[in-house]
């Protein structure tokens, strides 16, 4: 059994259900996706998973790799038409395992925050930065925490409820360390199942100092993938980090 910190958990707990989350539509972020990659450039998509950016990525004609910590999620991607043409790696995100350079890479879903602490999102972005080119892009999909959500560090919500079963989500907040723990239970007539989550969520503010001391800035910020306007009232974001120096500049 791995632990929230370790990168196969995810997989774990989610591969087999992963497909089925009807809400990820990958269309808006393959648009704006390909139209920051130059003629001939080469992308990365860091925990490419099960393939549901990269693989209509790559069918745009874009030359695509993944590094994708789950070995079952990426056994779903090769099993995938077009899946089999994107080579990925074996890795750790905060890691980046690969051999650049990229015109672009980018980490879609929140999936940043699946990293366990401020040290390894930070250690992501540094590594990011060696293997984009001068001037490569990196770009995130982020949502914005809501503190209004919590009462005395807790939430119970009800998902879904039938006649014969109920989808519950318990959570506990530590704003200390900005972490959420969930746990998604659901009960039906096969039993209890936990799906279990430990996210490190980070502000927007947070996110561009790891981007300077990555030798990265910030470019564009918009609420979503159809580059709405960013405000105080979004509650996610869509950020474009470009690389313009060494770490720290």
């Amino acid at each position: 059994m791995h632990g929230f910190g370790d990168p196969e958990f995810f997989g774990e707990r989610y591969a087999h259900e992963y497909d089925q989350t009807d809400w990820l539509d990958p269309a808006p972020a393959v648009e704006f996706l390909a139209g920051l990659v130059p003629d001939g450039g080469r992308v990365l998509e860091l925990a490419v998973g099960t393939g549901r950016v990269a693989i209509p990525l790559a069918g745009r004609g874009v030359a695509v790799a993944g590094l994708e910590g789950s070995a079952p999620m990426a056994a779903q991607l090769r099993a995938k038409p077009g899946g089999e043409s994107i080579p990925v790696t074996i890795g750790d995100m905060a890691d980046v395992t690969v051999t650049g350079p990229f015109a672009l890479a980018y980490l879609v879903y929140n999936t940043l925050f699946n990293l366990p602490s401020q040290e390894r999102q930070v250690d992501c972005f540094r590594n990011v930065a060696k293997v984009l080119d001068p001037g490569g892009l990196f770009v995130i999909e982020c949502f914005i925490q809501d503190l209004t959500e919590f009462d005395r560090g807790q939430r119970v919500a009800t998902r879904a409820l039938t006649e014969d079963s109920v989808e519950m989500e318990f959570l506990t907040h530590d704003p200390v360390a900005q972490a959420v723990t969930y746990q998604r239970v659901t009960l039906d007539a096969h039993g209890t199942t936990l799906r279990p989550l430990r996210l490190r969520y980070c502000w927007p503010s947070e996110l561009d100092l790891m981007a300077r001391l990555a030798g990265m800035r910030l470019r564009e910020r918009y609420s979503d993938w159809d580059r709405s306007p960013f405000t105080a009232a979004s509650q996610g974001h869509v950020s474009v980090y470009e690389v313009t120096a060494a770490p720290g500049g």
